[in-house]
This record gives C-alpha cells, structure tokens and sequence, in this order.
C-alpha cells in the first residue's frame, strides 16, 4: 500500500506531462498527421461550408452505388440463363428510359445548388479587417502588410534539425509565420515573382493560384486561436515540396504587439530593413 501511495505522485506527474503534450499538439490544429484519412478540422467558415459540401456528396454518392449495386445484384439473378431461358427481345422501354435520364439530372441539379452558393460565398470577399500581400518565390513566400506600414519579410522552411529543436512539424514550419488576428476577415492578394505557385491552406479552404504579373485575392477568417500549415500546391520546380506556410493565428491584443516588434524588425519602405531573417 505504501508503495501505490508513493507511486501517486509520480502518476500524477506522468499524467501531467501527457495532458501538457496533447495540449501541444492541440494547439497546432491545423497540420496533417500521419495516416490520417480525413480531412483536417475546420478553422474557418469558408471550410466548414467545404465540409458541409463534402458530407452531402459522400451521402449521394454511397447512395448511388447502392442503387447501382442492387440494380446489378437484380439484374444477375432475375436474367441468368437458368432463370430466363427464353431472353426478352424488348429493346425499348419508355418509362425506364425517362427515369435513368430523370434521376441524374435530379442528381445533378441537388449538387449544384450548394456548389454554386459554396463559389460564389468562396470569390465574395466581405469587408476585411486585415490585407495581407503573398508573394511566391522559388522557393519560398515572401508576405507584406499593407495596412501596418507596408513591412514585409520571407518565410523560409525551417530544415528538420530546426524544427524538431522548435517542437514544429518537420517541412511545414518557417522561420516566420504569417500572424493573423482571431475572428479578423483577412484579404489574401496572391501573386508569384517567377513561376506559377498556390497558396493552399486546408483548414481554410483556401487555395488560390499564385500568377506572375496577376494579382488574385482570397479571403479566410480564423476562429480560433493556434498554428496552421499549408504548402505550395502547385507543381513549381525541384523546391516545390519545401515551401510551406505557417500561419499563426493570436487574439488581437497579441496581434498588435506582434505588428510593433515586425516593423521594428523587418522595417518599412520608408525605412528600407525588409530583412527576411
């Protein structure tokens, strides 16, 4: 007994360090992780409406094949030779007909009314609270700021030494994250230096293709706290699996504080230090 008494302590502790390490992962919500099948959680409206999306579909779709299935199942045991020795010659069937035309287009039209809705509430950006300028490079992001004076740095993949060292996930961390405020309707303006690249984040559901010499927009709003990851999702050249993007998204106080330190870091146009590290 006073062996389990003297263990308490140390399973308290024990347990401890386990709640203090799923809390670490927790806060990084927005990263893949091994073997997973599904899609990573919501961060944002716009994904929660992909989600939504995404259900209807997969209930249409196991629907279908069932029918398809049963129709199949049906059709082998009704029409086999033993069962119909003397096949029907029929070849029309106007009733059958106007259902296998009907019923996908039925089918059709259920998907894309929420399709629709799902681009138009994707490309109608609302009033932002926030613009933030991406750049894609070979092979990296640079991002500006606009509405803070204009400051802008790059973000470069931390190497696997690095992050493990920082307690980030290996080839998604950089050496600067975007810092976004909670519940601020930010503006992404998208465009690239050299070769086409998309800024993709799926938490968001965003991923808007980065054009040299076009300037495209997406928007996102984060609503809740934490670190999310993306990368590059379009095929840019032998760096074009380590260029991710980090965004960290703090409550608005934070927000400001963090504004403060990167002018004084990264510097204005005025005040030429644009320093990417």
């Amino acid at each position: 007994m006073r062996n389990l008494i003297g263990l308490r302590p140390m399973m308290v502790l024990a347990l401890g360090c386990v709640l203090t390490g799923l809390a670490g992962v927790a806060w990084a919500t927005g990263a893949p992780e091994p073997w997973q099948l599904g899609m990573q959680s919501a961060a944002s409206p716009i994904k929660a409406q992909v989600e939504s999306l995404h259900d209807l579909l997969l209930v249409i779709i196991a629907g279908v094949c069932l029918v398809v299935l049963a129709l199949l199942v049906y059709v082998m045991v009704r029409y086999r030779a033993a069962a119909n020795p003397t096949p029907s010659r029929k070849t029309h069937n106007t009733l059958l007909e106007i259902v296998w035309t009907g019923v996908p287009v039925l089918i059709l039209a259920i998907i894309a009314f929420p399709s629709f809705k799902l681009i138009y509430y994707e490309d109608t950006i609302p009033e932002p609270d926030l613009t933030i300028k991406t750049i894609g490079r070979q092979w990296y992001w640079s991002y500006e700021y606009p509405d803070h004076g204009g400051f802008r740095f790059d973000a470069f993949m931390l190497s696997r030494e690095e992050a493990e060292a920082a307690g980030k996930p290996a080839l998604l961390a950089t050496d600067n994250d975007v810092v976004v405020p909670v519940g601020a309707t930010v503006r992404v303006l998208v465009t690239a230096s050299d070769v086409l690249h998309s800024w993709a984040m799926p938490s968001f559901g965003v991923k808007r293709d980065a054009i040299p010499g076009h300037l495209n927009e997406t928007w996102f709003r984060v609503d809740e706290p934490g670190m999310y990851y993306g990368q590059c999702s379009e095929l840019c050249g032998v760096g074009h699996g380590f260029m991710p993007i980090a965004v960290r998204a703090v409550p608005q106080a934070e927000f400001e504080s963090w504004v403060t330190q990167a002018q004084a870091k990264f510097g204005t146009p005025d005040g030429v230090n644009v320093a990417g590290n």
